[in-house]
């Protein structure tokens, strides 16, 4: 592989890194100052390849939408979440966006219903933070998820799909704490 190539893929790398979230292949060839979409898709997959083979616990993950993100394996996730930086959200508004995720699309007073009345300053930070948008249909605003949600949890754009995911996280997540218990 020539030197220009290995500079280009390794700028990259460090793009997907520093980001933190999805890019597109446009940004990526504007670090790499490559004109072909298709130079730049082929180096991406260079660099997955590596990961893949050196059987790391990070991951570049190609989305539905042709963007990539760098994130970290979901079974190192449980076991080095305690040197994470800080938390993006705590446990209450968490829950209700696990919950929106769930029964989307769901009324924003039932989800406060079931919830409780903090549910309405969770909505707030998970509209600003992107995972959740408003729709009005007649007088009710309905709550559902978005791309960014979707995205930064590596679940399905597909509500039915995405839907399942969740189950089965929901599933693994509570065998896990069972266990967890009984060791």
């Amino acid at each position: 592989m020539p030197q220009d190539e290995k500079q280009k893929i390794a700028l990259i790398e460090a793009a997907l890194y520093a980001s933190g979230k999805p890019l597109t292949l446009k940004s990526l060839a504007s670090i790499i100052n490559e004109k072909k979409l298709k130079e730049v898709e082929k180096l991406v997959e260079c660099l997955i390849k590596r990961y893949k083979e050196a059987e790391s616990s990070i991951q570049i993950y190609k989305l539905k939408d042709g963007r990539f993100m760098m994130k970290l394996k979901p079974e190192y996730l449980l076991k080095v979440k305690k040197f994470c930086g800080k938390k993006l959200l705590s446990s209450g508004p968490l829950k209700t966006l696990s919950f929106i995720a769930y029964k989307q699309p769901v009324s924003k007073a039932y989800v406060a219903k079931v919830r409780g009345k903090h549910a309405y300053i969770h909505i707030k930070i998970l509209k600003e933070l992107g995972f959740i948008y408003e729709e009005k249909m007649g007088k009710t605003k309905l709550l559902k998820t978005t791309s960014t949600f979707a995205d930064a949890f590596n679940l399905d754009h597909d509500i039915k799909i995405m839907k399942k995911q969740l189950m089965k996280i929901f599933s693994e997540l509570t065998q896990t704490q069972l266990n967890q218990r009984e060791g």
